[in-house]
């Protein structure tokens, strides 16, 4: 079954793919021009591979569906809508291009990754686990226990010869121990409170999806601060990888920090208050531009 989308110009899939570069490839991955990745409609797994037909200023791609069942056209509806979704395709960019056109730093790296959509988990339950797995420890670290977690406890299906893993339900966690958890390398503090939020979804006692909905930034902070396990940074790193929250910025993130500080500060150690203050100057697309510094340093872009 194949599908094909016309996005916002200007989007340049390939350079907003490129994060996943060095991805599991059971789990998502983009290589030789392709993504890939398993997704949960109506409780059924279905495989995307996704590659771009068009330009950036006329973009268009083309997304495969693979499932061991029949693809009905409501599973095609709610597949569009994720689709959207993992590569933020409704946002206009020119609006972000336009809010920092005065900041003569970023306005260099916009034009320099032009097109560059950030991309987003499925669920705020997936941003939501892996921030705080993320919580105080390396990236690479924190990535080989997200494996982990997915392929112990993530639903399996088969496609040609390859096996894939989607993200674990809060239904298939909760219904673990926090032993089972850990010996995905995970803290006992951390294998905790993955434990106890999953238990409240699954008991429909949180919703975490109602948050995409808020319009006030603070709000969603608050309401998720007061959750044992998430604190501000953990909430704003959510926030811009589920929800489309841009306002918010992760200052306390080191590896932000250091972005920040490389292209702003000559590589100074900064704060998070001189995070935050240099990141006004990016209205409410300071998530957005903050990404576009972390993909920066990753390209080794200079100027």
């Amino acid at each position: 079954m194949n599908l094909t989308i016309k996005t916002n110009p200007p989007f340049d899939f390939e350079l907003s793919a490129k994060i996943f570069s060095d991805g599991d490839e059971q789990i998502r991955k983009y290589q030789d021009g392709k993504y890939w990745q398993v997704i949960r409609i109506n409780d059924k797994l279905i495989l995307i591979v996704i590659k771009s037909l068009g330009t950036v200023d006329k973009p268009e791609i083309s997304i495969e569906l693979k499932s061991n069942e029949e693809i009905s056209d409501d599973v095609k509806r709610k597949a569009r809508y994720i689709i959207n979704s993992l590569f933020n395709l409704d946002i206009d960019l020119n609006l972000f291009y336009e809010e920092i056109k005065n900041d003569k730093i970023m306005k260099q790296l916009t034009q320099k990754l032009r097109g560059l959509k950030s991309p987003t988990t499925s669920t705020v339950f997936e941003a939501l686990i892996d921030s705080i797995v993320e919580q105080q420890i390396s990236l690479n670290v924190a990535h080989s226990m997200e494996k982990k977690l997915i392929k112990s406890f993530g639903d399996v299906s088969r496609f040609g010869n390859t096996v894939y893993y989607a993200f674990p339900t809060p239904q298939k966690l909760a219904s673990r121990s926090i032993e089972q958890l850990r010996k995905c390398g995970l803290s006992s503090g951390k294998a905790e409170y993955i434990l106890e939020i999953s238990k409240l979804i699954a008991d429909e006692k949180l919703d975490l999806e109602k948050f995409k909905k808020y319009k006030d930034a603070k709000k969603i902070i608050d309401e998720l601060d007061n959750i044992r396990g998430i604190g501000v940074w953990t909430a704003e790193l959510t926030m811009i990888r589920a929800m489309q929250k841009f306002e918010a910025i992760p200052a306390d993130d080191l590896g932000v920090r250091r972005c920040i500080s490389h292209y702003y500060c000559k590589d100074k150690p900064i704060s998070s208050e001189d995070a935050r203050r240099i990141a006004e100057k990016w209205g409410r697309w300071k998530g957005l531009a903050s990404f576009y510094l972390i993909m920066a340093e990753i390209l080794d872009i200079k100027f």
